[in-house]
């Protein structure tokens, strides 16, 4: 079991947000990446979101960052530590530019690089870029085979609904080989069988815990499951976070919690197929208790856990 660090003010959604984050700023959070990176976290995830419809502001907040820029300014700022998405919105953006953007990053950054797709939820937020809502799941199906294309084709060529290409050039590859990890983000039975074909990772969202181990089954007895599943990462506050950034009552994933109870839950996590998480969000009124906060999980929370 590894752990993620999570980086304060990267999004502002009510129920997981706390009143100091939102006074870190970009030269913070440098001094935070750099901090996760000596520290020996595994991954930085990024979330996105480009526009809030108004009548979901108040739950999900106003401050979302763009992934890709974020990673790649975490990326530039650290030497070990891997950057990922929490997640990126596979449909909102034109997948030859989505597939140029990751592979640049991963090819500076030495193969530190993870995306993890997803399709979204927020309608409003399609209708204000104009990309059809309920073709979503089409069109995700049909990027990642054209992004996968690119990375991995000499001579990439594609045709399909929503994008085409041949007769083109297409460099840098990702510096990982065939291509950088590819997670997806999600519970539903759409998303798992996309996991099978084309991901090595899965972010559940809206899974009960206990739920996983049945879901990991179902995505490996697909018929066309490409063996490579590695990574489930299920985040501590996870199941505080309802549909539509409602908040979820779970006693077990609230903040403030000892060394005892983290470490069993987090090993709990472990045996239902979990291999990456992260500690609870610490009862604490300014980024300096935080440094504290994140240097005690490393001393005392992943020794008992790795």
């Amino acid at each position: 079991m590894k752990l993620a660090f999570a980086i304060p003010n990267l999004m502002q959604v009510k129920v997981i947000t706390r009143p100091w984050e939102t006074r870190v700023q970009g030269g913070e959070m440098v001094k935070l990446a750099k901090w996760a990176d000596k520290l020996g976290y595994e991954m930085i995830a990024v979330p996105e979101h480009f526009v809030i419809p108004r009548e979901n502001v108040e739950l999900s907040g106003a401050h979302h960052v763009a992934a890709y820029p974020a990673m790649a300014f975490f990326a530039g700022a650290t030497e070990r530590i891997r950057v990922n998405s929490c997640i990126a919105l596979l449909p909102l953006q034109n997948p030859i530019v989505t597939a140029k953007n990751l592979s640049t990053m991963d090819w500076l950054s030495g193969g530190r690089v993870t995306v993890t797709f997803a399709s979204g939820w927020l309608k409003g937020e399609y209708e204000a870029l104009g990309v059809p809502f309920h073709e979503r799941g089409a069109m995700a199906d049909e990027y990642i085979r054209a992004i996968i294309a690119l990375w991995t084709q000499e001579e990439p060529e594609f045709e399909g609904r929503y994008v085409r290409f041949r007769d083109v050039a297409f460099e840098p590859k990702c510096h990982r080989r065939p291509h950088l990890q590819v997670w997806f983000g999600g519970g539903a039975d759409a998303v798992l069988r996309r996991i099978a074909r084309h991901a090595s990772g899965w972010w559940p969202a809206q899974v009960a815990p206990e739920d996983i181990p049945a879901r990991i089954d179902y995505i490996k007895s697909r018929p066309d499951y490409n063996g490579q599943l590695q990574d489930v990462f299920f985040g501590f506050a996870t199941t505080r976070v309802g549909k539509g950034h409602v908040a979820v009552d779970d006693p077990a994933a609230r903040g403030g919690q000892g060394k005892q109870e983290i470490i069993d839950r987090l090993s709990w996590f472990k045996e239902l197929g979990v291999t990456m998480s992260s500690a609870p969000s610490p009862e604490i009124d300014d980024v300096a208790a935080y440094y504290d906060y994140t240097q005690w999980v490393a001393e005392e929370i992943m020794p008992a856990i790795a």
